[in-house]
């Protein structure tokens, strides 16, 4: 852990840190897929605490031309009976694991906060599939939502896409490219400290990619089992902040934290929005590492940070282009 960053990490993602450095678990890096899957799961057991009461939980099978997707539909309490808006979320996990479990207490939160239908997809992963096929799986998510709209109860014209880490990734370029294949029409992106430059070449990687939970070996050993090659890095369908136009994109929340290697490149790419007129709230939380949105049952400022996303997603929802 970087010297400075202890006086200036948050006490209770100081202890988190603390003791998973003497857990004696293995760095996931250094693990077979499965094994790390596994353990990234027990592990995030014991920070979730409880989430908030919803309504109703739904587990659907999303059936594409080319895999069969796990998601699962979460409904507020006392929804009313009309069509609600609805978030697509991609769980974060570095495209090699993370599932729709490791997440829903993140996705019982929003769906409580935003007070809207939350669809949690469960997307192939690396290395076991290779880049682009969360990217395939994501639109067709997207699409399939859109088109099944009506029988989820969601609004069609309130169709919110979102996620944190590789699923900000996915949520980012899945985006892009509804605009850029004529839909389906994205009302709104929520992207917590998503990935959006593979290259991992921004200050902030240097910065904090050591002894803060996700390190620069963790990164090179995730991108290595979803990149097909280093022709992948330049892609903008893996490396969101690379396309040519960001114009004509829905609001955006984009979410950073002050200690993690992501950091810059989330900040980059509201730059991108904000300069192609591109309608942007940039947060940046004091304190915190990559993957406190999950802390929930540990760390007041996860709890916190998801009430602010599900207030922009409610405003935005009740005024159209309007973010926070």
């Amino acid at each position: 852990m970087p010297e400075d960053a202890a006086q200036l990490l948050d006490p209770q993602i100081v202890a988190i840190l603390e003791r998973a450095a003497n857990s004696g678990a293995s760095e996931l890096q250094t693990l077979l897929p499965q094994q790390a899957r596994d353990q990234y799961a027990a592990g995030v057991k014991l920070i979730t605490g409880t989430p908030p009461e919803i309504g109703a939980v739904e587990d659907h099978v999303i059936k594409t031309s080319d895999a069969t997707l796990p998601a699962r539909l979460y409904r507020p309490d006392n929804a009313p009976h009309a069509p609600l808006p609805v978030l697509i979320y991609f769980h974060g996990g570095g495209w090699s694991f993370g599932s729709i479990e490791t997440h829903d207490h993140i996705c019982r939160w929003l769906c409580a906060e935003a007070r809207m239908l939350v669809l949690s997809v469960d997307y192939r992963l690396g290395p076991e599939y290779k880049f682009p096929a969360a990217v395939n799986d994501a639109i067709a998510a997207t699409r399939w939502a859109a088109n099944n709209a009506e029988k989820l109860g969601a609004d069609p014209a309130k169709l919110c896409i979102g996620g944190d880490s590789a699923g900000g990734n996915l949520a980012a370029v899945t985006t892009l490219h509804a605009r850029d294949r004529g839909g389906p029409a994205i009302a709104f992106q929520l992207l917590i400290y998503p990935a959006t430059d593979m290259s991992m070449s921004f200050p902030s990687h240097t910065a904090f990619g050591d002894g803060l939970r996700l390190t620069r070996p963790l990164m090179v050993w995730s991108v290595a089992n979803y990149l097909r090659n280093g022709n992948d890095i330049i892609d903008p369908r893996a490396s969101p902040l690379l396309a040519r136009d960001h114009s004509g994109l829905p609001p955006a929340l984009i979410i950073t934290a002050a200690f993690d290697p992501l950091r810059d490149e989330g900040k980059a790419y509201a730059n991108k929005l904000g300069d192609a007129g591109v309608a942007v709230q940039y947060v940046c939380v004091d304190g915190v590492i990559h993957g406190f949105i999950g802390m929930t049952g540990a760390v007041d400022a996860s709890r916190r940070t998801l009430k602010l996303a599900g207030s922009a997603l409610r405003k935005a929802m009740l005024e159209p282009q309007a973010v926070a």
